[in-house]
């Protein structure tokens, strides 16, 4: 039995080509393949399922040409309004956390003073005690050393 193995490539659209082999003479069995699109081989072969929707340039005076700008210019709108609104929110926030910030600060620096003023009351309390308790025990062993006399 002899194996004649031929093929035959026949170009396709979008860089897909159908390889028709003909083997032992019983007819041609085609192969999907993909093929780069382009003479040199440098483009990118794209699937069928993969291909575009675009396939055929619009008239600009269609309908549904027309409906389709309406459409996109409604969605641009719609996105810059909400970049201009996001950016807006964004700047308002900012503002807010600066005054919030400068109301902290200041209730540091408040917080900080009332710390050291009863620091200061705390330490000329306890040298006042300190004093009474060392004043105190003066006076008892004075009066301990004039009772055993």
């Amino acid at each position: 039995m002899s194996k004649v193995s031929q093929q035959n490539t026949i170009p396709g659209v979008n860089g897909i080509s159908v390889i028709h082999t003909q083997a032992h003479a019983s007819g041609l069995q085609q192969v999907p393949q993909l093929v780069p699109a382009g003479p040199g081989g440098g483009g990118k072969a794209v699937p069928p399922s993969k291909q575009s929707k675009k396939s055929l340039p619009m008239d600009r005076n269609s309908d549904e040409y027309r409906q389709r700008r309406e459409r996109n210019n409604m969605a641009v709108k719609k996105s810059r309004l909400k970049s201009k609104q996001k950016a807006q929110d964004t700047l308002q926030r900012v503002n807010q956390l600066k005054e919030e910030n400068e109301r902290l600060e200041a209730k540091i620096k408040l917080l900080t003073k009332e710390l050291s003023v009863l620091k200061d009351l705390f330490l000329e309390h306890a040298h006042n005690l300190a004093d009474n308790v060392q004043s105190s025990s003066t006076e008892n062993t004075t009066d301990s050393d004039n009772a055993g006399q």
